[in-house]
């Protein structure tokens, strides 16, 4: 790295120089703090002083400084106050409460050549991504976490058996509070320790790619937790955060990063770059986006200039370093062209969740039969924007917690109509143009909302509705992996057809996706009373039920057909099915 580079924001490798770095005669250690009278390295090793060696960084070699020596800085600030910090740059940390930095090399262990030659950012491949927080997921029977390691022998099985393509795992990089779940961090180049080791983590997403599942980080670039051995007042000054609380302050009680100095532009950027590359994560989830877009999220303050620029030179430096990395903006704002390239006047992202159509659809269903016929537009108007970004569609961990209720229970009416309700939401996201990704639990309708400090609901599946669902989810997945006509055109607003959105009074809808070499049609009732004689107009070709939501191995009341026929769908002919109540059916259509 250049020094140079790093004050005038341009550097994505400020970890190859700051932090610490292990060598055959003891440690390197660098760190950035121009304010500070003094600073020292303590560890086991005892107490050594870093010496100013040029502008604002403080070096030196520390012999008997070992890999797995746990360390902290004592920074004595401008105002002569010392107090401990841990590693700006630290790759490791130990467990909270302790706030240590441990020195580490690099992480080693990955054979995943080939999956990092093939991989891509799935434009036009399946993109199914199962959101999973990686300390709830499932847990030891004494309540313990799985390990990284551990971790490994079972999520990326699972999730290749029930049809995901990849998994995205809620932040990582080490934080103090169990209940930020991540979201306010200290150590951001560090992997947290409640699950293992850097170079387990390594072997967790080896393991994924050896199973054909690409990985997803949750990454944080607006603000970091207030913890004094953290990023706080790092020289006794604001050094990373704004220093008036009107701005320096977040909503959640954190510190707001000062984006408008080059050396937090590489902070963050080179931290980005480093899960890219030295885990090599296949994309990062961006929480917050329009936080970075706009003052404190708000529109009506306006947009943040020095922010967004930080924000299209990082994207546009990753895109440049990482060409089959998935960069994606969690953003609640309309700000256009989030997914355009920066060259283009974009902001460089290559998705962005449709927080709109997640909202929408779901009050939709949280509504009864009666108040969807008012309501049918709910389901429609996402159509009218679809097309403006590059979308996934999101029911994530915010929609399953803080009394919100988990997805399966937002359907309304009772325990048992909920199940029928839920199998057609599925079966309508999967067809509406957009990728999808879906929180751990709701492959199996959990009803509990989410809570961090437990595993999943497991044993619900012992319940005949819940199992039965989980296999519903599976087979959908699978339908949705098997048929091109989903994802090979997604983007092509030709591929599109509304069959049906005009009868409202039926609480019905008609959907066609047309693929480069066949097209699926899912049509649905989203009404409590059978539908009889629902009478489409389709285009000419041979129709084959692939799916039907009501069928009685997931919980319905129509018998599955012991194989698969076809009916030949001529011109100008009127096609008629009936639809039980709360029920949709997927169909290929090959002409």
């Amino acid at each position: 790295m250049e020094l140079q580079d790093f004050y005038t924001g341009r550097a994505f490798d400020a970890y190859e120089f700051f932090g610490a770095h292990p060598g055959e005669n003891g440690t390197h250690f660098a760190v950035w703090a121009p304010a500070a009278r003094r600073i020292q390295v303590e560890s086991t090793f005892g107490t050594a002083d870093l010496r100013q060696t040029r502008s604002a960084v403080w070096e030196a070699d520390v012999p008997g400084a070992v890999p797995g020596m746990c360390y902290q800085y004592l920074v004595t600030g401008a105002d002569g106050t010392t107090v401990a910090h841990c590693d700006p740059y630290g790759v490791a940390m130990t467990l909270r409460p302790d706030g240590r930095s441990i020195i580490a090399g690099m992480p080693q262990g990955f054979t995943d050549e080939q999956w990092m030659m093939s991989r891509s950012k799935c434009f036009d491949r399946p993109l199914n991504i199962y959101e999973v927080h990686a300390g709830s997921w499932q847990r030891k029977p004494d309540g313990s976490w799985y390990t990284y390691g551990e971790l490994a022998q079972k999520l990326p099985a699972y999730c290749k058996e029930n049809g995901y393509t990849h998994i995205e795992l809620m932040p990582l990089a080490e934080h103090p509070f169990d209940g930020s779940w991540g979201y306010q961090v200290t150590g951001f180049y560090a992997p947290t320790s409640r699950y293992g080791t850097p170079d387990e983590l390594v072997q967790f997403i080896n393991a994924c790619h050896l199973e054909g599942i690409g990985v997803i980080l949750d990454f944080v670039p607006v603000h970091f937790a207030v913890d004094a051995y953290g990023l706080k007042n790092f020289d006794g000054t604001p050094l990373y955060e704004y220093p008036a609380a009107a701005v320096g302050q977040s909503e959640w009680g954190s510190c707001n990063f000062m984006h408008s100095r080059g050396e937090i532009r590489c902070f963050l950027q080179s931290c980005a770059d480093y899960w890219l590359r030295v885990f090599h994560a296949d994309g990062l989830r961006m929480d917050a986006v329009s936080r970075l877009i706009y003052w404190q999220g708000d529109p009506a303050r306006g947009v943040n200039g020095s922010t967004l620029e930080f924000l299209k030179g990082m994207n546009r430096g990753l895109q440049q370093r990482h060409p089959t990395a998935i960069l994606i903006a969690e953003d609640s704002s309309n700000y256009p062209k989030v997914t355009a390239p920066v060259e283009y006047g974009g902001l460089g992202f290559d998705y962005k969740w449709d927080l709109g159509w997640m909202n929408d659809t779901l009050d939709y269903f949280k509504k009864t039969s009666e108040e969807r016929k008012e309501n049918l537009g709910r389901l429609t108007f996402s159509m009218v924007y679809a097309w403006n970004e590059h979308y996934i569609l999101p029911f994530s961990h915010d929609e399953n917690v803080h009394g919100k209720a988990t997805i399966v229970q937002k359907m309304y009416g009772d325990y048992e109509e909920k199940f029928p309700q839920a199998r057609a939401l599925y079966l309508y996201m999967a067809v509406h143009p957009g990728k999808m990704l879906d929180f751990m639990g709701n492959e199996f309708a959990q009803l509990r909302e989410w809570d961090e400090s437990r595993e999943q609901d497991w044993m619900v599946l012992k319940y005949p509705n819940h199992d039965a669902f989980r296999h519903f989810r599976a087979a959908l997945n699978r339908a949705y992996l098997e048929n091109e006509a989903f994802w090979s055109r997604e983007y092509d607003p030709a591929a599109f057809r509304w069959l049906d959105c005009d009868h409202p009074e039926y609480n019905a809808c008609a959907i066609l996706r047309q693929g480069r070499e066949s097209s699926v049609l899912a049509v649905f009732n989203f009404g409590d009373e059978t539908l009889e004689n629902y009478t489409l107009e389709l285009p000419a070709g041979k129709l084959t039920l692939l799916l039907d939501t009501d069928w009685q191995c997931w919980g319905g009341t129509t018998e599955m057909p012991h194989r698969r026929t076809s009916v030949t769908v001529k011109d100008g002919k009127k096609w008629k099915v009936t639809l039980p109540a709360y029920s949709g059916r997927l169909y290929s259509l090959e002409s």
